[in-house]
């Protein structure tokens, strides 16, 4: 995708949308932001970061894990198909989804579960975007991602991890990349950090 539609989208979404009104003042600070039940919302860079590498297409179907506030999902939108986006935690699913609704978003299917599951009964994806730390990549996002395919998600323990971007070939052959170190709340589930600990 060209990058200067997203910058433009990027700029023109009003991330004090996504915020409860306590935190509404800080919108504009380059750093994550908590929106209750120990979840946050990511830093605007980095958010720009990962849906730039996802690298959405028009007629993409993408699947997010890790709705949260909707921020990232409202990003993706416009530059796709369809959102297919999965929150475990309940109260943030039922907010994200009446706040995108009222914003007009209409391309957006929602879920609420175990993200490192993926959704089974919409597969495959050509984009996949993890938006918390994995203790290892989730083989049912493997399986679920089409060829070919792009995958974006941090892996690694509690403190700093890898994000990665994994791709997939017409062939299904895997390609995975470090892109920097990030610091992300653990992905709640099978496949969180303490999890992976528990099955090493």
């Amino acid at each position: 995708m060209e990058r200067k539609p997203l910058v433009e989208a990027f700029r023109a979404l009003d991330r004090r949308q996504f915020l409860d009104r306590a935190c509404r003042d800080l919108a504009g600070l380059d750093e994550p932001l908590p929106i209750g039940h120990g979840q946050t919302i990511s830093q605007p860079t980095l958010v720009l970061e990962m849906t730039a590498l996802l690298d959405p297409e028009p007629g993409s179907k993408i699947l997010e894990i890790g709705t949260g506030s909707g921020y990232q999902t409202a990003l993706l939108a416009p530059f796709c198909k369809i959102v297919c986006t999965v929150e475990r935690i309940p109260e943030l699913a039922r907010q994200a989804e009446e706040r995108l609704v009222r914003l007009g978003y209409s391309n957006i299917r929602f879920r609420m579960g175990d993200g490192g599951t993926g959704w089974p009964e919409e597969a495959p994806f050509d984009r996949i975007i993890v938006t918390a730390a994995a203790g290892i990549v989730p083989p049912p996002l493997v399986a679920q991602l089409a060829s070919p395919g792009r995958l974006v998600i941090p892996v690694g323990p509690r403190g700093w991890q890898d994000l990665l971007l994994i791709t997939k070939d017409a062939a299904g052959k895997l390609t995975e990349r470090v892109i920097e170190k990030v610091a992300f709340v653990e992905l709640v589930g099978d496949y969180g950090w303490n999890q992976a600990k528990d099955r090493s």
